[in-house]
């Protein structure tokens, strides 16, 4: 759920079919990403209260580098760009915030997660498969 590739590898690992792991690896990025999207409004109220308690709030940078990166990929590609490179690039539950922060839809963030999951696992799952009898 943190990391996209590790799904792949734990697959190896279990010495699972790379369907399996592909498969598995979809599911655990659209659970990540459903439990940003849904609930993405109650899990930030609840650690901005825990956070936020006792200390003064802290400015925060509005220019970082991974907020323009974010910002170029929006422009250049729009959520299509965003959800495909979630899985490589920005994890998935960066990707869903990320697209929740652009105000995007939530079914359109779905189902563009869900496709862009689906490449990748595939890719990821035939990548480390065949990269492993070609190394061992």
């Amino acid at each position: 759920m943190i990391k996209f590739f590790g799904g792949p590898l734990t697959g190896l690992a279990l010495k699972i079919t790379w369907v399996e792991t592909a498969i598995c690896s979809v599911v655990g990025m659209m659970i990540t990403v459903a439990l940003i999207t849904f609930f993405g409004n109650y899990i930030q109220t609840f650690f901005t209260r825990i956070f936020q308690r006792g200390s003064e709030p802290k400015k925060k940078k509005k220019f970082t580098r991974s907020n323009r990166l974010a910002v170029r990929v929006r422009r250049k590609f729009g959520l299509m760009g965003i959800s495909f490179l979630t899985p490589i690039l920005f994890s998935p539950i960066g990707g869903a915030i990320l697209a929740l922060a652009f105000r995007y839809h939530k079914r359109d963030i779905m189902l563009n997660m869900l496709l862009s999951a689906c490449v990748w696992g595939i890719i990821q799952s035939l990548f480390l498969y065949y990269a492993k009898d070609f190394f061992f």
